[in-house]
């Protein structure tokens, strides 16, 4: 529930290579630019050179590291033909993406930008656009894009990869040149989160239902928010939230959000997170903005205790060998996510089990850095994802020392690079067999360019 904040000046920064592939410029804007000009033509699609140097000079700092200007804009000029083929030939095959696709996506991506400049209001006032002005002129491109990332991936939907071709890819990758992987961590852990007692509960709720009594009898909601709620991203805000679309919320909460007319003040709700009561600021169709006041309920000392002895018990049942750890975890751990896979811990950046140590937070890592492969720790302080205190045992069933790539203990990676390649080879053949149907016309001035496919129509 919390926005990052930043300043104006800073979002310049930060969003103008995003916003400018956005939002139209004038063509005396682009730096060197007269009069726009067609550079390609793929089918009815259009290249223009503004839509080259706009690219080109938004990532000119990287570009020009890496390859020289002329060669840099060439590969952006590439991608287009690429993706104008893929957009060509979605209209030839009858492909399309629904309306609904088209507006979840321009939702996504402008709670996004409002949460970096935090709020929609100034996100307008910077671009003197409304947000349906911005949804308006970025609804086309979005929809193009996703035209493409749907026919790239039919493209590519039945290209498979044998074990056999795994090793014949690595295998054909010279020993000076496999890549070097580093040292990577594979976890489990048992977790046991302390009861709140019914004491607690009617604690959290007789201190809401007074703050309730005090709105409704005068006093500011936002001035009690500011004081009183343990939401820290909202509480500085006077309990607002800001604009959310209908599904960004948890079904608890929104479920009232929507429902709130005038200033009127909610009842008691209990989610995940706590305690609410909350207060209607506006509603326009699927958008809601609201003010609320969270209360967590706290764990007493001897409920954190109990359930630091019972993971004790559970590690002495370990030792003795009674009891398998995948066992233990899918019988006793309070963690959803993890009980019922032996509680290997998923690593949300890549989705695979392995972490390297920099993707580890820091006291977790404390804990299993002196932990041998197949070692359970004694029981440890957390703090799940809610924020809540919890004791858990942790195992390290994996590691691995930085070395060069081996396909006995890096398989997984090889593989995914291997299928990557093939799929690559795969896009090259669809590229040539596709020209042959399709009208292409590429500017002469680009005749020095070096293509990774063999391009027709210079």
């Amino acid at each position: 529930m919390k926005n990052t904040h930043i300043s104006i000046a800073l979002l310049v920064t930060m969003l103008v290579s995003t916003f400018n592939l956005i939002f139209a410029q004038t063509e005396d804007e682009i730096p060197g630019k007269g009069l726009d000009r067609i550079v390609a033509v793929v089918g009815n699609e259009l290249i223009l050179e503004s839509d080259i140097e706009l690219l080109y000079h938004s990532q000119e700092e990287v570009a020009l590291q890496s390859v020289s200007k002329e060669q840099a804009k060439c590969i952006i000029l590439e991608d287009h033909l690429f993706q104008k083929l893929l957009i060509s030939q979605a209209k030839v095959d009858s492909v399309e993406v629904s309306a609904d696709q088209i507006d979840d996506e321009l939702d996504r991506r402008m709670r996004f930008f409002v949460s970096q400049v935090g709020s929609e209001k100034e996100l307008e006032a910077y671009y003197g656009k409304s947000i349906a002005e911005m949804k308006g002129e970025f609804r086309e491109r979005i929809e193009n894009q996703l035209l493409v990332q749907k026919m790239r991936a039919k493209t590519t939907e039945n290209v498979t990869i044998t074990p056999a071709e795994v090793k014949a890819y690595f295998d054909g990758i010279p020993q000076d040149s496999l890549p070097y992987i580093n040292s990577e961590i594979e976890i489990a852990q048992i977790v046991k989160m302390p009861p709140i007692s019914e004491e607690e509960k009617q604690r959290v709720k007789d201190k809401l239902e007074g703050l309730r009594k005090r709105i409704v009898n005068g006093e500011s909601f936002g001035d009690l928010a500011y004081m009183y709620s343990e939401d820290p991203g909202s509480a500085k805000k006077d309990g607002e939230l800001g604009a959310v679309d209908r599904g960004a919320l948890v079904p608890e909460f929104e479920a009232v959000a929507f429902n709130l007319k005038g200033d009127e003040v909610s009842e008691l709700i209990e989610t995940e997170f706590g305690y609410h009561i909350m207060q209607l600021i506006e509603r326009i169709g699927n958008r809601v903005n609201v003010r609320h006041i969270l209360v967590i309920p706290k764990v007493s000392s001897a409920d954190l205790t109990n359930a630091r002895i019972m993971l004790d018990s559970l590690q002495q049942s370990l030792l003795t060998d009674t009891l398998t750890f995948d066992e233990i975890a899918e019988k006793f751990s309070d963690d959803v996510a993890t009980k019922l896979n032996g509680g290997k811990l998923l690593n949300p950046q890549t989705g695979s089990t392995k972490f390297e140590p920099t993707e580890i937070e820091p006291m977790l890592l404390f804990t299993i850095d002196k932990l041998k492969v197949g070692q359970v720790s004694e029981p440890v302080l957390m703090r799940t994802a809610d924020g809540k205190q919890a004791y858990r045992l942790v195992k390290v069933t994996k590691r691995t020392d930085p070395h060069r790539a081996s396909l006995k203990l890096d398989y997984q990676k090889i593989q995914a690079a291997a299928l990557e390649e093939k799929k690559s080879h795969a896009i090259t053949r669809w590229i040539a067999k596709k020209q042959g149907d399709t009208y292409i016309k590429i500017d002469p001035a680009f005749k020095g360019c070096t293509f990774t496919n063999s391009w027709s129509g210079i």
